[in-house]
């Protein structure tokens, strides 16, 4: 069976079990809404039609979900006329789950609503569970997070590479590394133009995931390394 309704300024063409965006209805989820301006309804060929409505006709629906729709912009402009107008509006939606095409008068039953009811419950236990659960735990978890966030700290500071001993070069004479950028290599352990010169791709890549430099950039900065590692 199906039914035509509408609600909202618009019609729709429904069976049970449809899920549908309509127009905002008040409602939480898992209500029951009923929408009585029931156009038409029928099974297979047979299909009654109303004088604007069906007398006794009405269509039950689970809400599912409240949301929104994407932002529509109207914009408007007049020529010469230094006139300009842009309005956005963003339509309410409930999605709702059809449960019931009702005929002649009958009344919506509320295995719907019992089930929102079931869940709601369910989802009380777990919380209760779950507060129970945190009281339980022994305080030494707590005590310990502060220190594994200092160690997480710790290793996120730790330099990418070991500075190797002796005097640093000054990386600025690099094409493309200026004083900024030699620090920043320098805070990682890059001080030298033999070290630069000898990075391998593997080393390239780890620069490029955790500093501000790409692949290409390094790569070049490798090649000029070799030739004033030479001198």
């Amino acid at each position: 069976m199906f039914a035509v309704i509408k609600t909202g300024g618009k019609q729709y063409r429904v069976a049970a079990n449809d899920l549908l965006k309509i127009e905002k209805v008040e409602g939480q989820v898992g209500d029951i809404v009923e929408i009585g301006h029931v156009l038409a309804h029928g099974e297979g060929e047979n299909v009654t039609f109303g004088a604007p409505f069906v007398d006794g006709a009405l269509v039950t629906a689970e809400v599912v979900e409240q949301g929104k729709n994407r932002t529509v912009i109207a914009f408007k402009k007049r020529r010469r006329q230094n006139s300009r107008r842009k309005i956005g509006h963003r339509q309410l939606l409930t999605t709702v789950r059809i449960a019931e095409i009702l005929l002649g008068g009958a009344k919506p039953s509320k295995k719907a609503a019992a089930k929102a009811e079931a869940k709601t419950e369910a989802k009380a236990e777990i919380a209760a569970k779950a507060e129970m659960k945190a009281e339980a735990a022994p305080k030494t978890e707590a005590e310990a997070a502060p220190k594994k966030e200092a160690k997480a700290t710790e290793t996120a500071a730790a330099p990418l590479f070991k500075a190797p001993k002796g005097e640093p070069d000054d990386l600025t004479v690099i094409k493309g590394i200026g004083p900024v950028a030699a620090g920043q290599l320098n805070e990682q352990g890059i001080t030298t133009f033999a070290q630069i010169a000898k990075l391998s791709d593997k080393d390239i890549a780890k620069i490029d995931e955790h500093m501000p430099f790409s692949a290409d950039q390094i790569t070049d900065w490798r090649e000029q390394a070799k030739d004033l590692a030479k001198k």
